[in-house]
């Protein structure tokens, strides 16, 4: 795609955009639909659409493996740790309220941090599956 300036010029400025959407989806998942997965989801297709056109090195440079492989494992362990902090807390597995004084805070301090363990590893996975479909090589 290096000889297609107008798609380069019309990607760096879309990306962005993708990225501030996909930020959008995850803060306002508490009120109408949306959240972590589907924001998870938007900025793995930001940084997909960027190596689509950047190429796959240029992407890998950008969000390295290592990094797309601990975002796996950093969002579960976020999701787990909110769920472990409520039985801590003397509540279940995953009750919100006991993570506050005031219960409606509670729900939402819960909410938005297992939204987040969400985005990171939905984020994750979706990358690395383009990873290693993108760099398989091609039979002759």
């Amino acid at each position: 795609m290096r000889r297609e300036p107008v798609l380069r010029v019309v990607g760096k400025l879309l990306i962005p955009y993708m990225l501030l959407f996909a930020l959008y989806v995850q803060f306002h998942g508490d009120f109408g639909p949306g959240g972590g997965f589907q924001a998870g989801v938007i900025s793995a297709a930001a940084i997909i659409f960027y190596a689509l056109i950047f190429g796959l090195p240029a992407a890998r440079r950008l969000v390295p493996d290592a990094v797309v492989e601990s975002m796996v494992a950093l969002g579960a362990l976020l999701y787990l740790g909110v769920g472990f902090a409520g039985l801590v807390l003397g509540g279940n597995y995953l009750d919100y309220f006991v993570l506050d004084r005031n219960s409606v805070t509670g729900q939402l301090r819960g909410v938005f941090w297992v939204e987040l363990g969400v985005l990171i590893t939905v984020s994750g996975v979706m990358l690395k599956v383009f990873y290693i479909f993108a760099s398989r090589r091609r039979p002759d």
